[in-house]
């Protein structure tokens, strides 16, 4: 460490250092500063700093590409984008056929001519709820509707024809009632009603339409497909792409109308496995005192294939909430 010794400097010499030297010249005398040099400046700055102070860029003009020619239309090219045009429902023409109307009410079923009752207020809530499900999703699918038992004898036919029966009563819509109970058929017996043809033969023909084996009634908006001719081969041909044409071509363009199948029970048939994966809503039927919740259960697993499955109480004479339905009108007092 060195030390700097006071150096005498005349007042003369000050005041010709000062009329010569400038302020730099005196800090440099004062401090050394001549030892000093200028920072180094790289010859590229980084590509951040270039491009902040990177010239503009000079935009050159390209050439005027000259026009070309536009081809004139010709009938083979559309003018403007069109939409597709909707394709129309298929509508259901078949002569009509009178219900028997005592033998609904010989078997308890609704009947359309006798007015409000217990039994159609009770699928009024039923209806109630499928046509919502139906309008909510909006789908084709959901307007088909499944309406099954674990096993024979626990009211799924009695359901399908009452659920059928009250849904014609839509002032805006019509239902289509499928009997898929190709092993014992008994939908058309049921309401009186005969047809050679059904279902299965729709199925088995491909150059069939299914509206020409739909069966007509004189009840405003209900229609019937019989079950047709056994084949002994139900679970294959409902397996075929050739149902997914037929109800498709029931469905398409018909938002109002809704198609319910009776089908045979889950754990003695197979027909019923499949036709759960044609359909959005499934009623499963249970009898109250006899349906066992093992068989339930059974059933629901065979019928997964279905988004929408809703359990269906038949028979049951006793409510925990003691509502009762039908009074009001002046019924089951």
């Amino acid at each position: 460490m060195s030390v700097n010794k006071p150096t005498n400097i005349s007042a003369d010499d000050r005041e010709k250092s000062a009329k010569r030297a400038s302020l730099l010249e005196k800090a440099s005398d004062a401090f050394g500063l001549d030892n000093l040099s200028p920072a180094a400046v790289p010859v590229m700055l980084e590509s951040d700093k270039a491009k902040k102070f990177a010239s503009k860029r000079k935009v050159t003009e390209q050439p005027a590409i000259a026009d070309q020619p536009v081809p004139s239309p010709s009938a083979n090219t559309p003018t403007k984008l069109e939409r597709p045009a909707e394709v129309p429902a298929v509508a259901f023409s078949g002569d009509r056929q009178t219900v028997a109307r005592e033998l609904l009410r010989d078997q308890g079923l609704i009947d359309p001519d006798g007015g409000a009752s217990r039994l159609l207020e009770e699928f009024r809530i039923v209806k109630r709820q499928v046509l919502a499900t139906a309008k909510v999703e909006g789908s084709a699918a959901s307007r088909r509707v499944l309406v099954c038992s674990p096993h024979p004898n626990e009211g799924k036919t009695f359901c399908a024809l009452n659920l059928a029966l009250a849904m014609a009563a839509e002032r805006d819509g019509e239902v289509l009632l499928i009997d898929a109970d190709f092993g014992k058929p008994s939908i058309l017996s049921k309401l009186g009603l005969h047809s050679d043809t059904g279902f299965m033969d729709v199925l088995a023909d491909p150059s069939a339409h299914v509206e020409d084996h739909v069966v007509g009634t004189d009840i405003p908006g209900l229609w019937v497909l019989g079950a047709g001719a056994r084949t002994g081969r139900d679970s294959e041909y409902l397996a075929s792409e050739r149902t997914w044409e037929v109800l498709n071509r029931l469905t398409r363009g018909a938002p109002n109308r809704m198609i319910v199948f009776d089908s045979p029970p889950a754990l003695a048939a197979t027909p019923a496995s499949e036709l759960a994966k044609h359909v959005g809503q499934a009623l499963l039927v249970a009898r109250a005192d006899s349906t066992g919740q093992v068989a339930l259960e059974d059933a629901i697993d065979l019928l997964s294939a279905c988004p929408d499955i809703r359990l269906l109480l038949n028979d049951a004479t006793f409510s925990p909430s003691g509502r009762k339905f039908g009074s009001y009108y002046g019924y089951g007092e």
